[in-house]
């Protein structure tokens, strides 16, 4: 039976891709005098294509960003840290986002969270969202030392959660450190479909978070998952 439901961040909850756009238009238009010299649709589209959705940290990124583009008014420290300060404001949740945790949560789940990147960044970008409150726990790789797809990660929130690895599911984008880690440990798995993927070895999909909680019903009610 499943009781408590484990969420990844980035690609999952947090429409990225989306958040990403809005954030680099808007530092480039705030910080126009000192970048005017390079056309915007250039700026952003590198940015974008350094950033790699995520797997690069910024640090790298403006370093190249400031060399390639000449750019010499603003460090790359203080694009940085304009980054770090400003993108929160810029977070774009995924449709059906707080419906599906009111849901959930109204039908007595018990919610968590697994997310790797740098601590108080990633619990800012949660804020802003509005969800923290719907989380029993949250797990940041920066703060707990290790990340996903580490076993441990995931054997941590289970344990916080007071629950076992088959009375729980753990719903993710990245094949490998989500959908497959969590199976590893013995979670069922869902994987929150993402352009960049296909055929992922998932328990179960779902395009929409809407669907969840269908899903979440139907595993529920499959004596196979539980055999």
């Amino acid at each position: 039976m499943i009781k408590a439901v484990i969420f990844d961040l980035d690609g999952t909850l947090l429409n990225r891709d989306e958040s990403v756009k809005k954030f680099i238009d808007n530092q480039y238009e705030r910080l126009n005098k000192w970048l005017a010299h390079i056309p915007k649709e250039k700026y952003s589209a590198r940015f974008i294509e350094l950033d790699n959705r995520g797997y690069v940290w910024k640090d790298k990124v403006y370093q190249r960003l400031t060399e390639e583009f000449e750019i010499t008014q603003v460090t790359w420290e203080e694009l940085l840290q304009d980054y770090i300060n400003q993108f929160q404001h810029h977070c774009v949740p995924f449709p059906n986002l707080i419906s599906m945790l009111e849901e959930l949560r109204s039908n007595n789940f018990i919610l968590g969270m697994i997310t790797n990147g740098f601590g108080q960044f990633q619990m800012d970008n949660i804020k802003l969202l509005g969800i923290e409150s719907y989380f029993e726990t949250i797990l940041v790789s920066e703060w707990e030392g290790m990340k996903k797809p580490d076993p441990q990660i995931f054997k941590r929130a289970l344990n916080q959660l007071n629950v076992t690895p088959n009375e729980s599911m753990f719903v993710g984008e990245h094949p490998a450190n989500d959908v497959k880690a969590a199976k590893n440990v013995g979670m069922i798995s869902i994987w929150k479909k993402d352009f960049q993927w296909d055929n992922v070895d998932a328990d179960f999909v779902v395009d929409d978070l809407a669907e969840l909680f269908s899903i979440i019903h139907k595993a529920n009610n499959d004596s196979i998952l539980f055999n």
